[in-house]
């Protein structure tokens, strides 16, 4: 028995407010967090925010329309979306 892989947290349903992404997980847990979390998801409309996916066997949620992905650790374990801090050329 692989008590590694039995140990992640498994994605098995997603729910989407204007306020929270909360994700049930495979052992009955249900974990939130605010949209604020995700300036991606911030800054998209409704019907992008609506528009996800649970990816890799419920390791994570996606969302192809702006290209973001959160996982369930992260979400576990308070892990927000940092915006890049690219240098501007001069």
């Amino acid at each position: 028995m692989n008590t590694a892989a039995n140990s992640e947290p498994r994605i098995n349903a997603v729910e989407i407010t204007d306020e929270m992404i909360s994700a049930t997980l495979e052992d009955g847990r249900t974990i939130s967090v605010p949209m604020t979390w995700s300036w991606r998801l911030s800054e998209a409309s409704k019907k992008q925010r609506q528009n996800f996916e649970i990816i890799g066997n419920g390791i994570g949620i996606h969302w192809p329309d702006i290209d973001e992905d959160i996982s369930a650790e992260g979400m576990l374990y308070g892990l927000p979306a940092q915006r890049s801090k690219r240098k501007k050329s001069a």
